[in-house]
C-alpha cells in the first residue's frame, strides 16, 4: 500500500480471493483494539458476516497469533537485509520475499510440513529457481530504440520473485524502477550494494542511502500508455505499443519514464526529494510525506445504504480499473476478459491480418475496460472492449454517413422519475459486442491489438470486416439493425428522441431507452417486459443485469423513500486522478464574483491534464447540477488553459471532496406536472459580454433537466437576457410535454415558467413593447405565442427562490446547500 487509506480496498480484494482462488470465506478479524478499523469496514463485515475480534487495551499477548508471525517475518527480513547489505528502504521486498520463503519452508504448526504443499496440492514449490536476495544480476535489455553496439543488460538489484508473474523481481537504479524478468544472469557471490554505501551504525537515520547513477542522456523505457504516447513529438506516427515479448515487462507500468539528470547524494534527505515523486520507487523514500488531514473517509459514509447497495458499492471499489495495458495483463482477471474479447473478435471473423496498401492508411486501437455488475450488487465480470481510434477516420476515404441518435440524458432521468411516480421496476440489459451485429461497406485499416500482436505478422494489418467501437459509420449500422428488431417486436420509436421506444396495450405500457448498447426497460406491462427481453435475447447476446443498479457510471440506489442518482466512484477516480483526494474541501464550487479571462495568468506546462479533468467534470454534471455553471466557465478554455483557469478547476475539485456521494432523489408526488424555472447572467462574461442562461425543469416534482450556456448574442438589457432564457426553457418544456404526450401521459394545464425578472415577463405578454423589442430575433418571441395559446404560463418568483440562480452565477457555499435542496438532491453517503 502507498497510502492507509488503501487498507479496506485490499481488505476487500483478499476476501474476493479467498473464495474464488481457495473456496473459503473470512470468519474472523483479530485486531489489536476495537478503534483501528473505521468506516467503511463495519458494513461491509456486517454484510458478509465477518467476525470482528480485538484484544483488550496495553495487551498484546491477546493477540499472539499475529504478534509471533509478525516477529518471524522480521526476523527474515532482517536477515536478507543484512547478509547482502540491502539498504533499508527495499524493507517492503524483504518482507515479500521472507513470506515467500516462509510459505515454502516445513513449518512446525503443520508437523512438518510445508504451508504451501497444504494449501496447493499438487504444485511446484518454485515455479523458478530460487536466487540469493539483493545479489547483483543482469537483465536483458529489450527496449526498441537500442542500437547495435550499446549493452545488451541492465545491471540490476534481485529483490524477490513476482506474485502474479513467472519472472524474478529487480530493481534497476538507472531506470529508477522495477522490471520483471526471466531473462535475467545472476552473480550470487556479488552484493549489489557494498558495505561502504551503507550508513555506519551511529548514525541514526532510519534511511540507508544507495547510489542512483546520474544517467548521461534521457532513458526511455517502453510503457504500454496512453501518457506515453501522448509524449512524443507529434510529427511522429502514433503507434500501438506492442507487447508480446514474454522476456521483459515492467511490474507496475503506469507513467512514462523520462528521467532528468540529477547529481548523486549523500544526504537523505537530498535523496528523497530528488527523485520525482511519480517514478517506482521503495515505499520508504516517501516516509517523508506528511499524512492526510483530511482523509476521504471523513466525507464518505455507506452506514445508510441496504445490503445490496452496500455490496455494490464494495465490488465497485475492489477491482480498480486499469489505466493501461500492462496493468490489465498483470492482473489476471482483466487479462482473461481480454482474451474473451479477442475471442468473441474471431469468432465473428471481424478482421484479416493482411499487408497495409501503399495509398491506405492504418487507424489505431485502445482498450477500454469495465466491470459487469449482478443485481445483488456484485461483480457479475469484468469487461475489456477493444476500442477503434475513429477520429483518425477520413471522411470519404473510410466511413461517409455517420448520423446515429443517442438517448438524451434527460430521458433517462424522465424514464427514472417516473418510474419512481408508478413505482415500476427498473430492468437493465447489455447487448455483448452489440457493433459486431453490423457489417462494414468501406475499406477500413486498423493496427493490431495492443498486448495481442500476431507472433511473426508485427508488421500486418487488420482489414475490418464488421464494425468496431470507435469507428464513426458503426453507431449507424447497429442503431439500424436493433432499430428494425424492436419495430419487428411491435415497439415504437419516439419522434422526439430516437433512442426512445414504446408500446401500449390493455395491459400496460412498455419504455425502451438505448444508449448505445446499454438497454433500460420499465412500465406497467411486467408480462410484456418479459416477452420483450426474451425476443432481444433471441436476436443478440444479451445478458439480463436484473434492476438498475450501475448505468454509465451512475450508481443508481432505491428503497421506499424513492431512487436515487449519484457518481461517487467516478467522482472519487476524478479527485484520485487529479491528486486532489486528500485536499481542504471548501463550501461551494466558485468563488463568487470571480471573473475569468483568456489573457490572465501564465500558460499551463500540461494542457492535456486540464482537458481531461475538465472533460471529466463535465460527464460528471449528469447527476451534479450544483457545479453545472463552474464546470461550464472552465470549459470555455480548453485551447489555452491559463494558470487562474486551472486554480479555478483546483476549486471544483476542493468543493466536489465535501460530498464525493451527492445526487439527486426522484420520489413519488403523486403527479407529472412540467414545471420550470428560468434565469439569465446579464453581462456575465467579462470577454465578449455575453449573457448567461441558466434553467431546470421539474416533472413530477422531480428535476429532469437542467442546462447552463452562454447567449449566442449580447443583449442590450438584462430584460433581453432574461427573454432570451425564457425561450430556450420554453423549448425544454414543450419538448418534455410532447414526450410525455406521446408516452401516453398527456397534460391539460398550461406549465408554469417562473421568472424573477418582471420586465421579461411584460414583454412576453404585452405585444406592444415593440419599441424595445424589435431588434430582438423573432424565434425569442416564440414564448410569447405560446403564452397566447395557453401551453405555458408566466407567474413572477422572487430572487431568493429562484431555483436556477445556480446555472448562472458563482454563489455562496450556503446559497448553493439551499438551492441543492430545493434541486432535490441528498447525500446518502454523508456521514452521520
Amino acid at each position: 500500500m502507498k497510502n492507509r487509506s488503501e487498507v479496506f480496498t485490499h481488505f476487500c480484494t483478499f476476501v474476493a480471493e479467498a473464495k474464488t482462488q481457495f473456496g473459503v470465506s473470512v470468519k474472523t478479524l483479530p485486531t489489536m483494539q476495537r478503534n483501528i478499523l473505521q468506516k467503511p469496514f463495519g458494513p461491509f463485515m456486517l454484510q458478509q458476516g465477518i467476525r470482528h475480534e480485538s484484544s483488550c487495551v496495553d495487551t498484546p499477548a491477546q493477540n499472539g497469533v499475529d504478534e509471533r508471525k509478525n516477529r518471524h517475518l522480521l526476523e527474515v527480513a532482517r536477515a536478507l537485509l543484512f547478509q547482502m547489505t540491502v539498504p533499508k528502504p527495499f524493507w517492503a521486498d524483504a518482507i515479500a520475499t521472507a513470506c515467500f520463503l516462509i510459505n515454502r519452508m516445513p513449518s512446525s504448526v503443520l508437523h512438518g510440513e510445508i504451508p504451501m504443499s497444504v494449501l496447493v496440492p499438487g504444485q511446484r514449490l518454485f515455479p523458478i529457481e530460487p536466487k540469493i536476495f539483493g545479489c547483483s544480476c543482469f537483465v536483458r535489455d529489450t527496449r526498441p530504440h537500442l542500437s547495435k553496439l550499446d549493452p545488451k543488460s541492465l545491471k540490476c538489484v534481485f529483490l524477490g520473485y513476482s506474485r502474479l508473474q513467472k519472472g524474478y523481481r529487480c530493481f534497476s537504479p538507472v531506470l529508477n524502477r522495477y522490471i520483471v524478468s526471466r531473462d535475467v544472469t545472476f552473480m550470487e557471490e556479488v552484493p549489489f550494494y557494498p558495505v561502504s554505501t551503507c550508513l555506519d551504525h551511529e548514525n541514526q537515520d532510519d534511511l540507508l542511502i544507495y547510489p542512483i547513477p546520474t544517467p548521461s542522456s534521457t532513458v526511455d523505457f517502453p510503457v504500454p500508455s496512453d501518457s506515453a504516447q501522448s509524449s512524443k513529438p507529434s510529427s511522429e506516427t502514433e503507434r500501438p505499443p506492442v507487447i508480446h515479448s514474454p522476456h521483459l515487462t515492467t511490474d507496475i507500468p503506469n507513467s512514462d519514464v523520462r528521467m532528468s539528470e540529477s547529481p548523486s547524494t549523500s544526504d537523505s534527505d537530498t535523496a528523497r526529494d530528488s527523485l520525482p515523486p511519480d517514478l517506482d520507487v521503495p515505499i520508504a523514500l516517501r516516509k517523508g510525506k506528511r499524512s492526510c488531514t483530511y482523509p476521504v473517509d471523513s466525507y464518505v459514509s455507506y452506514a445508510k445504504l441496504s445490503t445490496a447497495s452496500r455490496s455494490l458499492v464494495a465490488s465497485l471499489d475492489s477491482i480498480p480499473t486499469p489505466k493501461t495495458v500492462g496493468d490489465a495483463l498483470a492482473h489476471p482477471g482483466w487479462r482473461n476478459a481480454m482474451i474473451e474479447e479477442m475471442n468473441a473478435l474471431e469468432h465473428s471473423n471481424t478482421w484479416t491480418l493482411v499487408e497495409l496498401p501503399a495509398n491506405k492508411k492504418a487507424i489505431g486501437c485502445k482498450w477500454v475496460f469495465t466491470e459487469k455488475v449482478n443485481p445483488d450488487g456484485s461483480v457479475a465480470r469484468l469487461k475489456a472492449r477493444l476500442v477503434a481510434k475513429g477520429y483518425a477516420q477520413t471522411y470519404g476515404v473510410d466511413y461517409s454517413e455517420t448520423f446515429s441518435p443517442v438517448a438524451k440524458v434527460p430521458s433517462i432521468r424522465l424514464f427514472i422519475s417516473l418510474a419512481a411516480t408508478y413505482n415500476w421496476v427498473l430492468h437493465q440489459l447489455d447487448v455483448k459486442n452489440a457493433f459486431l451485429h453490423g457489417d462494414l461497406h468501406e475499406e477500413v485499416y486498423m493496427e493490431q491489438p495492443p498486448g495481442f500482436v500476431a507472433q511473426g505478422e508485427s508488421g500486418r494489418v487488420c482489414k475490418l470486416r464488421k464494425s468496431l467501437y470507435g469507428l464513426k459509420q458503426s453507431p449507424r449500422a447497429w442503431f439500424g439493425r436493433f432499430n428494425a428488431v424492436v419495430t419487428e417486436f411491435g415497439l415504437r420509436r419516439s419522434a422526439y428522441d430516437h433512442s426512445v421506444f414504446f408500446a401500449s396495450s390493455s395491459s400496460g405500457c412498455i419504455l425502451l431507452v438505448v444508449y448505445v448498447d446499454d438497454i433500460v426497460i420499465t412500465g406497467s406491462d411486467e408480462t410484456g417486459i418479459m416477452k420483450l427481453k426474451d425476443f432481444l435475447a433471441s436476436q443478440f447476446q444479451t445478458k439480463d443485469l436484473g434492476p438498475l443498479k450501475y448505468f454509465l457510471g451512475i450508481e443508481v440506489s432505491r428503497n421506499r423513500k424513492g431512487i436515487c442518482l449519484s457518481q461517487r466512484k467516478y467522482c472519487l477516480d476524478i479527485l484520485n486522478d487529479s491528486g486532489m483526494i486528500e485536499t481542504k474541501p471548501c463550501e461551494a464550487p466558485m468563488i463568487p464574483n470571480m471573473k475569468l479571462n483568456v489573457k490572465d495568468g501564465d500558460l499551463l506546462e500540461d494542457p492535456e491534464k486540464y482537458r481531461r479533468i475538465v472533460g471529466k467534470l463535465n460527464y460528471l454534471t449528469i447527476t451534479r447540477p450544483d457545479i453545472a455553471f463552474p464546470v461550464g466557465v472552465v470549459s470555455q478554455f480548453m485551447s489555452s488553459p491559463r494558470t487562474p483557469h486551472w486554480e479555478a478547476v483546483r476549486h471544483i475539485l476542493k468543493y466536489l471532496k465535501g460530498a464525493p456521494g451527492l445526487g439527486i432523489l426522484y420520489q413519488n408526488h403523486n403527479h407529472h406536472v412540467i414545471e420550470g424555472f428560468t434565469d439569465a447572467d446579464y453581462d456575465g462574461d467579462p470577454t465578449n459580454r455575453q449573457s448567461t442562461t441558466g434553467y431546470c425543469v421539474f416533472v413530477g416534482g422531480n428535476l429532469v433537466s437542467w442546462k447552463s450556456k452562454k447567449q449566442n448574442v449580447v443583449s442590450r438589457s438584462s430584460a433581453e437576457s432574461e427573454y432570451r432564457a425564457m425561450a430556450q426553457t420554453t423549448c425544454e418544456l414543450i419538448w418534455l410535454r410532447n414526450l410525455l404526450g406521446e408516452l401516453g401521459f398527456a397534460q391539460s394545464k398550461p406549465m408554469n415558467l417562473y421568472c424573477d425578472n418582471e420586465a421579461a415577463i411584460h414583454i412576453a405578454n404585452n405585444p406592444v413593447f415593440h419599441e424595445r423589442t424589435k431588434h430582438i430575433e423573432v424565434d425569442c418571441h416564440f414564448t410569447r405565442e405560446k403564452l397566447e395559446d395557453g401551453t405555458i404560463s408566466t407567474p413572477f418568483v422572487r430572487t431568493g427562490s429562484q431555483l436556477a440562480d445556480v446555472f448562472t452565477k458563482a454563489l455562496p457555499g450556503s446559497r448553493v446547500s439551499s438551492i441543492c435542496n430545493k434541486l432535490g438532491m441528498i447525500n446518502i453517503y454523508a456521514p452521520a
